[in-house]
């Protein structure tokens, strides 16, 4: 199996950062090595407390690209967002259009691009999230913005055990059978109940990932 460079993309609350968790479980399953690259603006909100203004994208779509940079190719790359994200909400927010060039010479680096289609649920996440309303035109525009360029893609869809079955055929790769799904998610459940050492990296539950991170902002509010 030969290791991949793999973009996940989409519009908000489409499951992208559940799915680049679950994606890699599957192929450490499968004895392999795989990476994950975290999406930087979460974690620069979270730091910050707020969401970034005009002048702060370039950076944090820098700060992206840097950390696929970073990981190599030792093993698989999943990268959860891209500078192309940065890029279209640039456009869409601020309309400004100046980061493309740069997201889409890094996007080019991957041998895959995952879009996260809408058929997921909206679900609000504190500072990051503007609502329901916006998942259309961001669609649309990372859309246009890869195929502008020349870039294939693929969209995923599917609720649950589906939608990571379809990224796995997306990629060439086998689907789960329903003992390797179930051995899966008994070893998540050995982290979540403590049973095993917690680490958030390894964690694919959408709802917790959610409680943490606007509880982290909670807390920041009130200091």
């Amino acid at each position: 199996m030969t290791p991949l460079r793999i973009a996940i993309v989409g519009a908000e609350s489409t499951g992208k950062s559940s799915l680049t968790q679950t994606l890699a479980e599957v192929i450490r399953l499968r004895g392999h090595a795989a990476h994950t690259i975290d999406e930087v603006l979460r974690a620069w909100c979270e730091r910050e407390g707020r969401t970034p203004k005009p002048h702060e994208q370039l950076g944090i779509a820098q700060a992206q690209a840097q950390a696929v940079e970073q990981a190599g190719q030792q093993g698989w790359v999943i990268s959860d967002t891209t500078p192309l994200m940065t890029a279209v909400y640039s456009h869409m927010l601020f309309a400004d259009e100046s980061l493309y060039p740069m997201a889409l010479a890094h996007q080019k680096h991957y041998d895959i691009t995952l879009v996260t289609g809408l058929d997921l649920p909206w679900v609000a996440d504190g500072l990051q999230r503007d609502g329901p309303q916006v998942r259309g035109p961001v669609d649309t525009l990372v859309r246009q913005a890869l195929e502008r360029s020349g870039i294939h893609y693929r969209v995923v869809y599917g609720q649950g055990p589906q939608r990571l079955n379809n990224a796995l055929l997306a990629l060439g790769l086998q689907g789960e059978d329903e003992q390797a799904r179930q051995l899966r998610e008994q070893g998540q459940f050995a982290i979540n109940q403590g049973r095993t050492a917690w680490q958030c990296n390894e964690c694919s539950d959408p709802e917790c990932e959610h409680q943490l991170f606007t509880g982290l902002l909670k807390q920041r509010s009130t200091l």
